[in-house]
């Protein structure tokens, strides 16, 4: 169940995609975009877990990753502005984001392996679907 907080948090949330959609059939966006929806409470929920200094990985399905892990709604905009809405990243927020189906896997494999190995006490997230769910990498 969610807290009062996390309900104004999810409607937030899907305010901010309903004001994208907005945009985009305006034809103010130059690029492509993917929606997220009807998965708000999971995540709220999941994110419950992460801290903001850990890494977020995820893959086109990104602006409800990006606003739970703290990325600023302004900034986050700007980027899908400019047509980057598939590919959010970001070092300072620790966030990545890529549209190619499954080709952040082997770049958080890489990140957590470097936290490893430096004893960083710090989790790397990774978030995908169903069609990266079904490449070769993800079973590598």
């Amino acid at each position: 169940m969610l807290t009062k907080k996390e309900i104004k948090l999810k409607e937030k949330i899907i305010e901010f995609e309903n004001k994208i959609i907005s945009i985009y059939e305006k034809g103010s966006i130059r690029g492509p975009i993917h929606l997220s929806g009807n998965n708000e409470e999971q995540l709220i929920k999941i994110f419950r877990k992460i801290n903001k200094d850990d890494w977020v990985f995820s893959n086109w399905r990104n602006h409800y990753h990006a606003l739970l892990h703290n990325i600023p709604e302004r900034w986050l905009m700007n980027k899908i502005l400019a047509g980057k809405s598939m590919s959010i990243n970001s070092k300072k927020y620790k966030f990545y984001s890529s549209s190619i189906v499954g080709g952040n896997l082997p770049i958080a494999l890489g990140v957590a392996l470097a936290h490893k190995k430096k004893k960083i006490k710090k989790k790397v997230w990774v978030f995908l679907g169903e069609m990266t769910f079904e490449t070769g990498t993800f079973y590598e």
